[in-house]
């Protein structure tokens, strides 16, 4: 089955053929390192790691491109207010990149331990302020962009006047958006020419720490144009998938596109728009005035207020898999339970699969030839239909929640070839090998679930030196032996003090 993905900005589903096979290029949006990430912008990385790992499985190369806003993200989408992370960062008394460089490492701690491999490209806006002068000189130069006070602006108007078509992506209008600009929205706009202008570059005030220089005076560059120069110089003017989360579709992605369809290499950018949901929590959006707004840090640490425990990364990966990309998902400790009890259920199926493959050492795994004659399926044909089922959602525009209803039912048809030899006995080694293979690497491999163990280290040697104990004092000698040996093997070694039993590291 074909790989399709739905395309925003043309309202449906498509057939995913990339523009230079196997080559594939994807841009996701990343975050704004002011502060620590929160479950929200967990999603959007979960659901392009899927679908990268998807992309990898079926063949394809792909350049996976995740920026680092750093600097530019004003507080205010009207181009107002201060640079969230030099905000941040007076509040802290601290330069601004340090605290950019403090939360891009919580970040990627946070992401590893959701399993998200890290991408092919990480651009930070800082690092590109040579190229995000260049694009706007191009739009300069075409006459889609003006000065002002030592600002440039992207002219809308002017834009759709040549044909531009802004808007088209989030399906906005731009007379709707001029006649719902109200006083407070036109405050601090005197420097543009319309209200749905919006900053390629901004003019630094003499209180900005962050700034360069530039043909139009010292400043900072706007916050949409980092993600089309860095896209455009790691990925070309056209590449194949643009993903972010829903809120970013306006205004951000739609600047976006309007910037590089006003350059001098004029394009879309990608071929596809991809957007993922969003996340409320106990059926509210998630705000720190609701009380419900949890970081990363304070889910895995069940720290919040939100939550009654803590739960683990690969714990809120289910969770969002659960649930289509383009669909919102509400998180609540009922749901995070039950998501908990689906993924040991596809952990426990991984121990299954050691078990039921014992039997193939040896064995011929050549698929058995079509049977010639119609008629109803074999046991074997049923396990790979039953297998084929998972990959066939995943190319259903990553059908996720699909994909693990039908984990679900062939983990059940294993565990009944496991529990029943007779069964088993009917099941070619071929069909089982596909079988128990594709159950491995779309859990694993696609779908990036690993195993966490639950068991503490600690707790489990207290338990081993308490049987000692009791072997000692019963003077049960054998088992005393086993014990030590057991430990010895694993570095650790036994000693009776005076005091009692200790344990140390093995020195050997």
């Amino acid at each position: 089955m074909p790989l399709t993905l739905y395309n925003t900005l043309t309202r449906q589903k498509e057939a995913f053929e990339p523009l230079h096979p196997p080559l594939v290029g994807l841009y996701l949006c990343g975050p704004t390192v002011y502060n620590d990430a929160h479950l929200g912008n967990a999603r959007g990385p979960i659901v392009f790691d899927v679908l990268t790992r998807y992309l990898r499985h079926l063949g394809y190369q792909v350049r996976y491109v995740r920026n680092i806003t750093d600097v530019g993200h004003l507080e205010s989408d009207a181009d107002t207010g201060e640079d969230k992370l030099e905000k941040a960062a007076r509040a802290k008394q601290l330069e601004p990149m340090q605290v950019a460089q403090h939360y891009t490492v919580r970040y990627h701690q946070a992401l590893a331990a959701l399993g998200c491999l890290p991408p092919d490209i990480e651009p930070q806006a800082s690092g590109h302020i040579t190229e995000q002068i260049g694009l706007t000189q191009e739009i300069l130069n075409k006459g889609l962009a003006y000065e002002s006070a030592g600002s440039i602006y992207f002219d809308v108007n002017r834009y759709n006047a040549e044909g531009g078509q802004y808007g088209r992506l989030s399906g906005r209008v731009v007379e709707e958006l001029l006649a719902g600009a109200g006083p407070r929205d036109l405050a601090g706009q005197d420097e543009k020419r319309s209200p749905v202008d919006f900053a390629l570059w901004k003019k630094a005030s003499p209180a900005h720490i962050m700034r360069w220089p530039s043909p139009w005076g010292e400043g900072f560059p706007g916050w949409h144009l980092e993600c089309s120069a860095m896209s455009r110089k790691y990925l070309g003017a056209s590449f194949d998938i643009h993903g972010g989360g829903l809120d970013l579709m306006f205004p951000h992605h739609e600047c976006e596109i309007a910037q590089n369809e006003a350059s001098a290499t004029p394009s879309t950018g990608a071929r596809f728009w991809l957007h993922n949901n969003m996340l409320t929590v106990n059926g509210q959006k998630m705000s720190k005035s609701l009380g419900n707004f949890i970081t990363l840090s304070e889910f895995f640490q069940g720290s919040s207020a939100a939550l009654s425990q803590a739960y683990s990364p690969m714990t809120l990966r289910f969770f969002f898999l659960q649930a289509q990309y383009r669909s919102p998902i509400d998180l609540s400790d009922d749901a995070l339970q039950a998501a908990r009890k689906g993924y040991r259920k596809l952990m426990n199926g991984l121990r299954l699969l050691d078990k039921l493959g014992e039997g193939l050492a040896g064995q011929d795994l050549t698929p058995e030839p079509a049977p010639t004659q119609p008629g109803p399926p074999s046991a074997s044909q049923q396990l790979r239909n039953l297998a084929a089922k998972p990959l066939e959602f995943l190319s259903d525009d990553l059908n996720t929640p699909r994909a693990l209803a039908a984990l679900f039912d062939l983990l059940k048809r294993l565990n009944t070839l496991a529990a029943n030899p007779t069964a088993l006995a009917d099941i070619s080694p071929a069909a089982l090998h596909e079988a128990l293979t594709t159950y491995r690497t779309v859990v694993t491999d696609i779908l990036g679930l690993r195993d966490e163990p639950r068991a503490s280290a600690e707790e489990l040697l207290a338990l081993a030196l308490g049987f000692y104990q009791e072997a000692k004092a019963g003077k049960a000698y054998d088992k005393v032996d086993q014990i030590r040996a057991a430990l010895k093997e694993q570095g650790i070694v036994i000693k009776d003090t005076k005091t009692g039993v200790e344990w140390a590291y093995s020195e050997e």
